[in-house]
């Protein structure tokens, strides 16, 4: 399949392209009306070093954006792929509004207090600077303000062609 101009291509196929891209497997926290809230990404960018920078895309629907544009701090956890069962359930549509890491081991940063997944393979703690729309998505920047990368020898969750897969 392949489009010739960039005003005929179609989204079915740009997805299909894209999802030859594989990409790490992380989950998105921050908390809402006293309620942490979380979902499963797979679009985490580095983006920066002075400052440091990441960027995660969001949908506009997504109860994380909703936390983050009131102020919450936003917290990123880069799944092994021993947590499969975890980005399955907070990716999973429909799940409950509330105790969505219930079932989720995870702990509160030190740096901002936003909840991060235990055992993942690095976690992230930021605070927004901006939020732009960006087609169907919403672009969240963050400025990291705490993070940590234990040594592992864990594989990584990788998503290739609409599956879960382990990166070693």
């Amino acid at each position: 399949m392949t489009a010739a101009q960039p005003d005929a291509v179609d989204p079915a196929v740009y997805r299909l392209a894209m999802g030859r891209f594989a990409s790490g497997v992380a989950v998105v926290t921050a908390r809402l009306r006293g309620h942490d809230v979380a979902l499963t990404v797979d679009s985490l960018t580095s983006v920066s070093l002075d400052p440091v920078l990441l960027l995660v895309s969001l949908h506009p629907e997504a109860r994380v954006l909703e936390a983050v544009e009131d102020g919450s701090p936003l917290g990123v956890s880069v799944l092994s792929s021993r947590q499969r069962w975890v980005a399955q359930w907070l990716g999973e549509v429909g799940r409950p509004l509330h105790d969505q890491l219930g079932r989720v081991p995870h702990h509160h940063g030190a740096a901002t207090g936003t909840a991060l997944v235990d055992d993942a393979l690095a976690t992230f703690e930021c605070r927004t600077v901006d939020v732009r729309e960006a087609g169907d998505h919403h672009l969240v920047l963050g400025e990291v303000l705490g993070l940590e990368a234990r040594p592992t020898d864990t594989g990584a969750l990788v998503h290739y062609r609409g599956r879960l897969g382990e990166l070693r």
